[in-house]
């Protein structure tokens, strides 16, 4: 008489088991994808299956009623606790009795989907480095005088095959009582490095563990420090925060950074100092908010440019500041979170920070890499990560090509007049009539236009504030469409583009966006340095786009991704008009928001993830826009708005440019007067 056949779906996975085998048993010898922390010992719920009866002709099987066996006493204790769903069984106390076919939900898969819905959907395939396992350890007996931690290690070996483990000696302290208070039964966090090695205990608990175990996955940004509290076992971010990164107090961008620390001794230091002491802020406010312990927050994953690599393990960047950019290392890196004197976290919590590209493209571009998949598009797609240093990459199945460009804080509302962060109050979309020159705006907070009847009440909670990133795109893109501003970015005056709003400021002219003064609240303009702030930035942003194409030997890419903490709000027609992208139709530019931010948590939720892009970073191209004459070239021409010379055919199928010229009474082009010889 043949044994049994179980198929398990949706993995299609088959075999022929002894009558009475438990179904965890046969899934596990067949590796079908089905949790369990408790080991089989009916405690954790999390191998529940849904067995199916009847006729398979696609199986080939017919399944009785008495496939499986009965509905034990373990099986309604749990039904009586918590309650199973209708057809539910637990894979640890079912037996097989007959041919079954068995469906694995996907609550009960170790591996779970968790899909991010951006500009493409993507699943992240759950498998972290640092796990739960539920042990029952063999008590001391005085006739095998081994101690605690090495049955502990035996348990593990024989119910789990875990290899070797180490253990801090703070861990080591606490594992004794642990043991006795859970009855030698004890719950185990173990990180388990994708490089090998002795697995790590990071902490133990008595009985079974199910307050959950979490990780922080940071982009670390020049400006803004993004974090997402996420759920190892599931993948969910729990909760999410940004702050600003109080190095901006040594200077603004990349460079003044490494001044800084050039030309202060120890001003590294302070750096490293000012960044670390953030993290924690923001560890502690997401474990907060979360209403977490932090003791379970033990593991995050870092990316960041190669400056804030450097600051961030405190080494002095001073040799990024000059040719040849040599980093200190380029690889990725795992260390206890101690060494970064994260406290925030678990004292034993592990950090991983992804490998680095070259000296001006950081582990941020990998982690765009690992989310976006440049290396697998069948058309070439531009991918242009928007921030104060941009990381741009332009490549498809054949060959990635990266680059960095100095884009400045400008993008961010910093070095903006009337600049703030995205906060509630800021200008985030801006729209001008070209015919009144009259603008209305929305502000974040407030769910309608500046001209709606309600607004004005509306906007009493937050106040109108200042202006963002995405308002101050919004804003110089509507005054170029409008006629405010001339090709060159001259903002006329009042005579010039017939509208009082344009009032002189200095030599040059002013466009007022929102007066609240009579409320004693703030004047909102764009100024003629506000523009300029925004030409550097763009043209820098073009220009590296530019080279990538050249070297690339292409005049146009297929499609545009938009990434960054704010590449979600950027207009992608705003964003052309501009002239900050390259012209291709409207829609083939997408957003795929903190594509950084959501590397970071697919290297936190997948150590597959990380041997993936620790490979994939030797395979992209580096240019380097420092050294490169035609990256002055493309700048130059990338000043004017759109562009000095590149046509953009697709730009002028769905807006038409006026073409004012402001460039009057003894100015230059840049606004000056000239001076008299």
């Amino acid at each position: 008489m043949t044994d049994p056949l179980v198929i398990f779906t949706p993995s299609g996975k088959r075999g022929r088991f002894p009558v009475g085998t438990p179904v965890l048993t046969a899934a596990r010898q067949l590796g079908v994808d089905l949790d369990s922390v408790c080991g089989g010992r009916g405690i954790c719920s999390k191998c529940q299956i849904t067995p199916s009866y009847g006729d398979f002709p696609k199986h080939g099987v017919t399944v009785a009623d008495g496939a499986l066996s009965d509905w034990n006493a373990v099986e309604q204790r749990y039904q009586d606790k918590r309650g199973l769903k209708p057809g539910r069984r637990l894979g640890c106390q079912a037996t097989i009795q007959g041919d079954v076919v068995i469906d694995v939900p996907p609550e009960s898969q170790v591996h779970k989907q968790v899909i991010r819905k951006a500009a493409t959907a993507r699943a992240i395939t759950m498998d972290p480095a640092t796990r739960l396992f539920f042990v029952e350890v063999a008590q001391p007996d005085m006739h095998t005088p081994t101690g605690d931690f090495e049955r502990l290690k035996r348990a593990l070996h024989d119910q789990w095959q875990i290899g070797d483990m180490r253990a801090d000696l703070s861990v080591l302290a606490k594992l004794q009582p642990t043991l006795r208070k859970g009855n030698w039964q004890v719950t185990v966090a173990l990180h388990q490095d994708h490089h090998g090695g002795p697995a790590r205990l990071i902490e133990i608990w008595p009985g079974l563990h199910e307050n959950g175990l979490y990780g922080l996955a940071i982009d670390l940004g020049s400006t803004t420090i993004a974090a997402h509290l996420c759920d190892l076992q599931t993948g969910d971010v729990i909760a999410s925060s940004g702050l600003m990164n109080p190095q901006i107090r040594f200077g603004e961008d990349l460079m003044s950074r490494v001044s800084y620390a050039m030309m202060n001794p120890g001003g590294d230091r302070e750096m490293t100092n000012a960044v670390r002491g953030a993290l924690n802020d923001l560890a502690k406010s997401l474990t907060d908010e979360a209403q977490i312990d932090p003791s379970l927050l033990v593991e995050a994953v870092f990316v960041c440019n190669p400056v804030m690599h450097h600051l961030l393990l405190g080494i002095d960047p001073v040799e990024l500041g000059q040719a040849p950019f040599a980093l200190a290392t380029s690889d990725s890196i795992s260390m206890p979170a101690t060494q970064l004197d994260l406290s925030a976290l678990n004292a034993r919590a592990q950090v991983y920070i992804l490998p680095c590209i070259a000296g001006h493209v950081g582990a941020d571009a990998a982690a765009v890499t690992l989310s976006e998949e440049p290396n697998k598009s069948k058309d070439l797609a531009l991918i242009v990560d928007v921030g104060t240093n941009a990381e741009i990459l332009l490549g498809n199945e054949t060959r990635v090509l990266a680059c960095s460009s100095p884009t400045g804080p400008a993008f961010e509302g910093a070095q903006i007049s009337s600049g703030q962060r995205a906060a509630p109050g800021a200008i985030e979309r801006v729209e001008i009539a070209p015919a009144t020159k009259e603008p209305r705006f929305r502000i974040i907070g407030v769910d309608m236009w500046s001209d709606d009847p309600a607004f004005a009440q509306a906007a009493t909670a937050t106040g109108i504030t200042g202006i963002c990133g995405s308002g101050i795109i919004e804003a110089v893109a509507e005054m170029r469409m409008a006629g405010l501003l001339d090709p060159s970015g001259l903002i006329g005056s009042a005579e010039q583009t017939g509208t009082p709003r344009c009032i002189p400021q200095g030599r040059t002219n002013a466009y007022v966006l929102w007066d609240g003064t009579a409320d004693g609240g703030p004047l909102i303009t764009v100024t003629q340095g506000d523009i300029r702030a925004i030409q550097l930035a763009k043209s820098a942003l073009y220009a590296g786009a530019r080279l990538l194409m050249d070297e690339m030997g292409v005049d146009k890419v297929d499609r545009v991704v938009l990434a960054g903490a704010f590449g979600a709000h950027i207009s992608p027609k705003h964003a052309m008009v501009l002239g900050m992208i390259p012209d291709v139709p409207l829609d083939k530019v997408q957003s795929a928001g903190n594509a950084a931010g959501t590397g970071a948590r697919i290297a936190l939720c997948n150590i597959a993830a990380r041997s993936e892009i620790e490979q994939t970073v030797h395979q992209i191209t580096k240019v380097e826009t420092a050294i490169e004459p035609r990256f002055q070239e493309h700048f130059v021409a990338a000043n004017a708005i759109p562009h000095a010379t590149d046509p953009f055919p697709e730009l002028s199928k769905t807006v038409t440019l006026p073409a004012p010229s402001f460039n009057t009474k003894g100015q230059d082009e840049t606004g000056r007067r000239r001076r008299r010889r």
